[in-house]
């Protein structure tokens, strides 16, 4: 096997973080988290997990990476050899997370060539479900929706592209332009929104404190799951990245950048979004709480219905926004596809080029068979049962292994040598003992939740998923590498 690939500078890495960090979740998820937990109170929650979840583990994250510089495979199988089927379940549940999230890119694509002609129409609902993104008719489901599976096999193509080529290559080299691009479109949208007339009606609906939501425990749920999937912690994507790293890299120093970089993302967007949708009440006349949707009917059916009515600047306001969002999920769907691509070259002693390639071809596949008339449903389904039930439930796994069976001792020195944040005592404790607890707890909460509300059909594809992932995670496992193509 050929030499650990290496970033060119802690720069390359930072970029590359900060795009698999900040995605679509970023843009239409937190905005609709942060109104309907609480407004300005759901803050105190949002920053208490920052601080004892997001920045401890992606620190154990990096220093693991970092300290092994081995895919995350490997590193399982190195603590123990059994953890191996766990590490390839959490690849197999991430590059699902790769499937899907192509997906939803290519519904982006699809808006974003429309935004030019604005031929989604004044029935912006009707648009989506019948050219993009389907409905929940089961009787859709034999037909494929050609615009979405042809944006789909193009996503698919510009991810091999990059991905096949050595990280600094290609992600490092694209994260340093796509995120500085990133920054500056949304930045001049956000301060656009800030001038529109009616923008103070959004910003008071988002940042309205409700405190005696405080003491509901949901609230503090939602602001744990924001962090985790936010900063796509436990995914293998930051360990993946930081096993890149060259020498005297400053692990605790790049993690603060990460995550402020983050955080002010997408509460920054989160004004420029009320600032739009407050416009729209005022225009219209309807309340915001009609107006405020999670997701994909904020960003594909709400905003376009606003863009229709913002007369020539909509115009320009439109494919800056569907841009920005594929930026952003350009990035973040390299950092989903990095943790699969990275074990199974390793693993199996294929040259990266091969290994994209292969994995390009089957991700792009199973992407097109969720370009059909129930395309959102099934995105909706599958998102909630590999991040609710298998992803979750790994990162709780991943936080007991490398403070049990590793140990994490050896990591402080490792982590203290260079950064300025020091690590010790009470960061050990937050990983042993309190970040198990919390995680555990979380999956509880969200597979009852899940469980209790699923209909038949979504059980279906439910069980699908947990059989192939642990079918696979066998397979993977025992099979043997090839002799070394180097």
């Amino acid at each position: 096997m050929s030499e650990r690939l290496e970033w060119d500078s802690s720069l390359s890495f930072i970029f590359a973080m900060i795009g698999a960090a900040v995605g679509l979740g970023n843009i239409w998820r937190f905005s609709y988290v942060l109104y309907s937990n609480g407004g300005g109170s759901f803050f105190i929650p949002y920053f208490t997990a920052i601080a004892i979840m997001g920045i401890p583990f992606l620190i154990l994250e990096y220093g693991v990476g970092f300290s092994f510089k081995e895919s995350f495979s490997k590193i399982l199988k190195d603590i123990n050899e059994r953890f191996e089927y766990l590490a390839w379940a959490l690849v197999l549940f991430v590059f699902i997370v790769t499937i899907y999230y192509m997906v939803i890119l290519s519904w982006d694509m699809v808006y974003l060539l429309s935004s030019f002609t604005f031929s989604w129409g004044a029935d912006t609902a009707a648009y989506f479900t019948n050219t993009v993104g389907g409905s929940s008719d089961l009787t859709s489901a034999g037909f494929l929706l050609l615009p979405t599976t042809i944006c789909v096999v193009v996503m698919w193509i510009v991810v091999w592209y990059i991905s096949h080529k050595d990280v600094d290559e290609g992600i490092g080299k694209v994260s340093k332009i796509l995120i500085p691009s990133l920054f500056v479109i949304m930045g001049i949208i956000v301060v656009y929104a800030l001038t529109l007339p009616g923008h103070m009606i959004g910003v008071d609906a988002l940042l309205r404190p409700r405190w005696s939501m405080l003491l509901d425990i949901n609230i503090w749920l939602a602001a744990f799951a924001q962090i985790i999937f936010s900063l796509s912690m436990g995914q293998a994507i930051a360990l993946t990245y930081a096993s890149y790293l060259p020498k005297a890299s400053k692990l605790t120093d790049n993690v603060l950048i990460v995550v402020a970089s983050n955080s002010l993302f997408e509460i920054f967007t989160a004004f420029g979004v009320f600032s739009i949708l407050g416009y729209m009440s005022l225009h219209s006349g309807m309340a915001m709480g009609k107006l405020v949707t999670e997701g994909t009917g904020l960003v594909f059916i709400v905003f376009p219905m606003i863009f229709n009515i913002m007369g020539p600047i909509g115009r320009i306001l439109a494919p800056m926004l569907f841009l920005a969002i594929l930026f952003a999920g350009i990035t973040s769907a390299l950092g989903f596809f990095e943790p699969m691509l990275s074990s199974t070259s390793s693993k199996f002693n294929l040259g990266r080029r091969k290994t994209a390639a292969i994995l390009s071809v089957i991700g792009c596949a199973f992407s097109v068979l969720l370009t059909t008339g129930i395309s959102s449903y099934l995105v909706g389904i599958i998102d909630s049962f590999v991040n609710e039930f298998g992803i979750l439930l790994l990162i709780g796994v991943q936080c007991v292994i490398f403070a049990w069976f590793y140990n994490i001792d050896d990591l402080v020195p490792v982590l203290n040598e260079n950064g300025h944040l020091k690590v010790g005592k009470i960061w050990k404790f937050i990983i042993k003992y309190l970040l198990p607890i919390v995680l555990f707890a979380m999956w509880i909460f969200g597979i009852y939740d899940l469980f209790m509300t699923a209909a038949r059909f979504e059980l279906i594809i439910d069980v699908i998923i947990m059989v192939a992932v642990l079918a696979f995670s066998i397979i993977l496992t025992r099979l043997s590498p090839r002799e070394d193509e180097n």
